[in-house]
C-alpha cells in the first residue's frame, strides 16, 4: 500500500481536503478504476497550522437532521473545532468530495489525520 503525506501548514481547508479525495480515489494512478478502492494511505499532518479566517469559522455552519420534528441541529465551524479539533473538519470536507456510494466508507479508512 502506498503511503502519501500531505503538510497543511499554512493552507486552506478546501485545497487540503480536494487533494486528498482525488489521492484516495486513486485519480493520479496509471491502473485508476471507478469500481475499486485506491491502495493508498493518505496521511495530513499539522491540521491546526491550517489557514481558516474568522469570518468562516464564525459563518461557516454544519447541519444534522435527527429525523425527530425540530430536530435539525446546526453548529459553527469554531465550536466544532472547540469540540472535536482541526481533523473532524477536515474529515467531513475529504467525505463531502469523494462519490456517494459503497466505496465512500472504505475510501475513508485509508485517511489518516494528524493535529
Amino acid at each position: 500500500m502506498e503511503k502519501i503525506e500531505i503538510n497543511a501548514t499554512g493552507e486552506k481547508v478546501g485545497r487540503v481536503a480536494s487533494k486528498a479525495a482525488s489521492l484516495l480515489m486513486g485519480k493520479d494512478s496509471t491502473d485508476f478504476t471507478r469500481n475499486k478502492v485506491a491502495s493508498v494511505e493518505v496521511k495530513i499532518t499539522n491540521t491546526s497550522k491550517l489557514e481558516i479566517s474568522e469570518g468562516k469559522k464564525d459563518g461557516k455552519i454544519y447541519t444534522h437532521y435527527t429525523g425527530y420534528p425540530g430536530g435539525l441541529r446546526e453548529e459553527t465551524m469554531g465550536k466544532l473545532i472547540d469540540k472535536k479539533g482541526y481533523g473532524e473538519i477536515i474529515k467531513k470536507a475529504v467525505y463531502g468530495m469523494l462519490p456517494s456510494n459503497k466505496l465512500r466508507n472504505e475510501m475513508m479508512k485509508h485517511l489518516i489525520i494528524e493535529e
